[in-house]
């Protein structure tokens, strides 16, 4: 069966709330990827540091999305989460004063604890003073709350919770959202991801671990994936949520679909806690394993929305994995990363709804910043402005620390 051919088991996408770097809109978002220029720029709360340079949600008011009592007791991931999902809803033509809420099921994938607020509270408890430490520490920064904030603004009563597999969160949420529905647990999941870490204590763990970009003096430059000069990725943070349906439900009520989500594989590398298998063999079988879920045949894949973090060990691993499963001619790559940089636990959720929008308008964004490659594992890589090109068809890989990967299908209906 080609991917042309809906089934009863496919999962209709019917809304995007999409809050990032380059904008609050999927309509702003898709503008500034098919721009091809990085956002990257000098972050004066990270002042100090030797990589002080970030990608920001700019124009994020918390106060006037939510209102001032929700904006004080809850943390900026979980404020992008809310607002988020409140567009996505509203995208997807959905009431929450209508809908039957034990059957809508939130599921947020979340990278990390909230540092902003836990180090502003430990400061206080190493000053021994345990009686300043805000009573909303705790319940306002476990990952948890993104999801639970959801649940809580839009009445959503169904199964709620927080997938945590690294950089690979977000696309770990929309898969399993895609099992609570073919399983019939919901009829309506809101899934994705969603983080805030452009902390100093993000961007100092990042960069003793020599992940970051050290391109201070050109922080547009420094996301560069698959590139041979990269050197490191560049904090990011945002947010996406996909309202997601089964098909023959979307259909009847007369929902705009969006796009299919036809197949997810996930895989464990089982071999490094921050490193990938070199020869990408995991990535591959996960690759694999969403292609078979989704009954689609590598040569009918458009184009990969590449995880490409601009790193150099991940880069290599992930290439090698395309190589693997894809051979001498894979389909065209790009990487939005080199755009937004790396939202951590909302990066795979962000890229399953530039995928999306890359089937809608049948344009693929390019990589910003990609002058040329290196290695054995040659890229059709999408560079200097944006390719038309007719899919039916198109993959988002997502990988994270621990060696998790996520691999996800997306058609067109």
């Amino acid at each position: 069966m080609g991917v042309a051919t809906a089934r009863t088991a496919d999962i209709a996408v019917t809304g995007l709330g999409v809050l990032s770097p380059v904008g609050l809109t999927p309509e702003a978002n898709w503008a500034g990827l098919c721009r091809g220029r990085s956002v990257a720029a000098y972050d004066a709360d990270l002042a100090g540091l030797p990589v002080d340079f970030s990608c920001r949600v700019p124009g994020f008011d918390a106060v006037a999305e939510l209102g001032a009592r929700w904006a004080r007791r809850t943390d900026r991931f979980s404020q992008f989460a809310v607002a988020a999902a409140r567009r996505a809803v509203a995208d997807a033509g959905l009431d929450p004063g209508a809908w039957d809420g034990e059957r809508v099921g939130v599921v947020l994938g979340v990278g990390s604890n909230s540092l902003h607020t836990y180090t502003s509270e430990f400061r206080e408890l190493s000053d021994e003073r345990p009686d300043r430490v805000s009573p909303l520490a705790l319940p306002r920064s476990v990952p948890n709350m993104a999801a639970g904030e959801v649940a809580m603004d839009l009445g959503a009563c169904g199964p709620g919770f927080t997938t945590a597999s690294a950089c690979a969160s977000g696309a770990t949420a929309i898969g399993v959202a895609r099992d609570l529905l073919r399983g019939g647990a919901c009829d309506v999941v809101l899934a994705g991801g969603s983080e805030s870490a452009c902390c100093r204590m993000s961007a100092t763990c990042f960069a003793r671990l020599r992940a970051l970009s050290r391109r201070t003096a050109e922080p547009e430059l420094a996301s560069r994936p698959f590139d041979a000069d990269r050197d490191g990725f560049v904090l990011g943070e945002g947010a996406a949520v996909l309202v997601m349906e089964r098909y023959a439900g979307a259909r009847a009520r007369g929902a705009r679909v969006r796009a299919l989500l036809r197949g997810y594989g996930a895989t464990s590398d089982a071999h490094h806690p921050i490193a990938p298998l070199p020869d990408g063999s995991g990535a591959a079988r996960a690759i694999r394993t969403a292609l078979r879920d989704a009954e689609c045949a590598p040569h009918e894949v458009g184009h990969v929305n590449a995880h490409g973090t601009s790193t150099r060990l991940n880069d290599a691993a992930e290439a090698a994995a395309l190589s693997r499963v894809f051979g001498q001619h894979p389909p065209p790559v790009t990487a939005p990363k080199s755009v937004i940089g790396h939202a951590l636990g909302a990066a795979g959720a962000l890229e399953a709804a530039y995928t999306v929008l890359s089937l809608e308008h049948q344009v693929i964004p390019p990589i910003a910043n990609f002058g040329h490659q290196d290695g054995d594992h040659k890229l059709d890589v999408v560079a200097g402005a944006p390719r038309r090109a007719a899919m039916s068809a198109a993959i988002t890989c997502s990988f994270g620390f621990g060696g998790h990967n996520a691999v996800l299908v997306f058609t067109t209906e």
